[in-house]
């Protein structure tokens, strides 16, 4: 790729990064988009300053490590796809799913949620990867599958949370999944069609499980253990979904 196409993808991924930064201050509270503004003094900022992560001019305040953070690995990933291009996957699909999955990461590590509008707009860019990779048949059937396995597992949490609560004598405030995490079961089976959302799902739920093992053994060697620590499941789901989507 020449200088310039590349330029272009890097101005790209840092002007998307930045709007997963707004989207990703302002969804999980306000529900609605609007100008940015400082964490700090609540006051709006200019969109240039904010897009060039300049900390507050009233107050002084700086940006978030996440905001840092995401813009620049927003905008590597974008570079990356331009040199490393999945035989599966279009260039442009492949930079609507950087920007999704990273919204949906951020948002569920930092919230625990998967917002309705972000899974909305996931199952759009779903169906239109999903009818060119799989055609419209297998990409409704892995969505439905994708949220019914999902939902199911949902179930059962919500039935071993209230009887371990029960046994207990008192609430559970974590739970192992939520409903987000159904509807994003739904979006990646739309992605990887049938029969690929079995394997999404099984990617998860080991990934899970390696993961849950490893912070199970470190409380336990610092004596620190609590149960039912819950982790956000949402990572799990898009590594899986990632590693399918991009693989070579």
């Amino acid at each position: 790729m020449t200088l310039i196409p590349l330029i272009g993808l890097a101005i790209l991924g840092w002007l998307t990064g930045a709007g997963i930064n707004l989207l990703s201050d302002q969804l999980p509270t306000d529900r609605q988009i609007g100008r940015p503004a400082c964490a700090e003094c609540h006051i709006p900022m200019n969109m240039l300053q904010f897009i060039f992560l300049e900390a507050c001019e009233h107050c002084g305040e700086v940006r978030s490590s996440r905001s840092l953070i995401a813009q620049w690995l927003i905008t590597l990933a974008f570079i990356t796809v331009s040199f490393w291009k999945p035989e599966r996957i279009l260039t442009i699909e492949a930079l609507l799913l950087v920007a999704y999955f990273g919204l949906v990461l951020i948002i569920d590590i930092e919230h625990r949620l998967i917002l309705h509008p972000v899974s909305l707009a996931g199952a759009i860019i779903g169906l239109l990867i999903g009818v060119r990779l799989h055609g419209a048949g297998l990409t409704l059937i892995g969505g439905f599958a994708g949220f019914a396995m999902m939902l199911l597992l949902y179930f059962l949490g919500e039935l071993f949370g209230r009887i371990m609560a029960r046994r207990r004598g008192e609430p559970i405030e974590e739970v192992a999944l939520g409903f987000g995490d159904v509807n994003l079961s739904g979006v990646l089976g739309l992605m990887l069609g049938w029969p690929g959302i079995t394997a999404g799902l099984l990617g998860a739920i080991l990934a899970g499980g390696v993961v849950s093992a490893f912070i199970l053994a470190r409380m336990m060697l610092r004596k620190e253990y609590q149960a039912f620590t819950a982790l956000p499941y949402a990572p799990f789901l898009i590594l899986a979904g990632a590693v399918l989507l991009f693989r070579p």
